[in-house]
């Protein structure tokens, strides 16, 4: 199936969902992740901060900061590339462009001290490929993060048996959903 195909596919199976059932399929996802022996280790970890049809990772980031973690979450740039800040707390976000929470942290450029990257997508597959959005931002910016531990998630309606893959995708090296 074509990426665009897939996408709207997914795209169907999430609006059989409300933002409350969204909420409740994301918990188990989230206990799983903080449990994870990579992210616990880890100092420093790049997340996201989900979106209403994403696996909920609001309170995970808090917690994460909680610990004495080094949280990092995207900001989009206007040149269609991605710049990681710290996140700070709640208080600390605005909203984008794109109708998406970003923080105003100081910007972070040490990507060697990332151990664990959180990615979402909105398909993976067995081997790891996974399928954006489709604008490219964390593939572009994947490609900056070699020695990172990538993590995808997903509910478990977002996996698919083949995801098609470009030049350019960047697979991740585990998926939990």
């Amino acid at each position: 199936m074509p990426k665009k195909e897939l996408r709207e596919e997914i795209r169907r199976r999430k609006h059989r969902f409300t933002r409350e059932q969204l909420r409740e399929r994301s918990l188990p996802i989230v206990a799983r992740l903080l449990a994870h022996p990579r992210l616990m280790e880890a100092e420093t970890v790049l997340l996201y901060y989900s979106l209403p049809d994403e696996v909920d990772t609001h309170g995970m980031v808090d917690e994460l900061l909680r610990q004495g973690k080094t949280v990092l979450l995207p900001v989009v740039m206007p040149d269609r590339g991605m710049q990681l800040c710290r996140y700070e707390g709640p208080e600390t976000m605005r909203e984008d462009e794109f109708h998406i929470l970003e923080p105003t942290g100081e910007p972070f450029t040490d990507y060697e001290q990332i151990g664990v990257a959180v990615i979402p997508g909105m398909s993976f597959d067995a081997r790891g490929n996974r399928l954006g959005r489709g604008k490219g931002y964390y593939d572009r910016f994947l490609k900056l993060l070699p020695h990172a531990y990538k993590i995808g998630v997903c509910f478990d309606f977002q996996r698919s048996e083949q995801v098609p893959v470009g030049a350019n995708d960047i697979p991740v090296d585990e998926v939990i959903s």
